[in-house]
């Protein structure tokens, strides 16, 4: 099964089951994914989480039948996951911008969102430099936080740790201790087979070292593997935002390459990230 034929089967499967209580691990399965990966592909390509769209779907099926039907709110509270009408009516009122009882009047407008179709995108006029290696293990060496990935934690506690990182002088002593062949600072993103169980992930600020490690840092090896290597030219965070989508929705999929589900790396150079000029890279595990 191709690639983007993997994520439509999720998604296709998602959409015959969002009645019923979905398992991440099922959707994962159903792409033949792991659960990190699949969760991470999915937000870079949509701009939401799993749960979001689920979510979003629910509500759009339920204000379709809301105002079509004469089905009772509480009914339909209950038929599309919520525990009380109370928490459906707050829901709804969220997406829809109008209570369930104001838009079975027909007041106000109604947000849907359609059911997503995966599409291939390739653009001949945004080339992407990269280059494919083989590398030994090497050390990185700086301080890691854990995040709870199945709820969104990382997407909002990573730029805060970077933040962190960037008032307190770490990113600084990082540069300086930065002897490796991987010249700058690295952001390492590591969730191995226990995500699918307890949902966490480790994220690094570190650099590649090798030699006496200062006591108030940790270490980690990153195992010997092939990467793919891309280029990314353009002011931070944009670029490498942008960077990551056209690798998932354009390159992967155009590739025989397969992610080997190893640690992904984000290099950044000691240079002003605003410059539009500002290079950094990404590195991915492939197989």
């Amino acid at each position: 099964m191709g690639w983007v034929e993997s994520i439509q089967k999720a998604i296709h499967y998602m959409e015959e089951h969002l009645l019923e209580d979905l398992s991440i691990e099922q959707i994962a399965k159903e792409a033949n994914s792991s659960v990190f990966h699949f969760q991470r592909t999915f937000a870079i390509l949509t701009d939401m989480s799993i749960a979001d769209y689920i979510r979003r779907r629910r509500l759009t099926l339920a204000a379709q039948e809301l105002i079509n039907t004469t089905i009772k709110v509480i009914d339909l509270s209950f038929k599309y996951g919520y525990d009380t009408p109370e928490a459906f009516t707050k829901a709804f009122r969220k997406q829809h911008g109008v209570t369930p009882s104001d838009a079975r009047k027909k007041i106000g407008n109604l947000q849907s969102y359609n059911r997503l179709v995966i599409q291939v995108n390739l653009k001949g006029a945004e080339p992407m430099k990269y280059k494919i290696l083989e590398k030994e293990s090497f050390q990185v060496v700086g301080i890691k936080r854990t995040y709870n990935g199945k709820n969104g934690e990382n997407t909002t506690g990573i730029p805060l740790f970077w933040d962190e990182v960037n008032a307190d002088g770490t990113d600084d002593l990082l540069f300086q201790l930065n002897n490796g062949e991987i010249k700058g600072v690295l952001g390492v993103c590591v969730a191995d087979e226990s995500f699918k169980d307890n949902g966490l992930l480790d994220y690094w600020i570190a650099t590649d070292h090798k030699g006496e490690v200062p006591e108030n840092l940790l270490t980690m090896e990153i195992p010997a593997t092939k990467w793919v290597v891309f280029e990314v030219h353009g002011p931070m965070p944009d670029a490498m935002q942008n960077a990551w989508k056209q690798i998932f929705s354009e390159w992967f999929p155009s590739n025989s390459y397969e992610h080997a589900g190893g640690p992904e790396l984000e290099v950044y150079s000691s240079e002003d990230a605003s410059n539009a000029d500002y290079y950094s890279e990404i590195w991915i595990s492939i197989k």
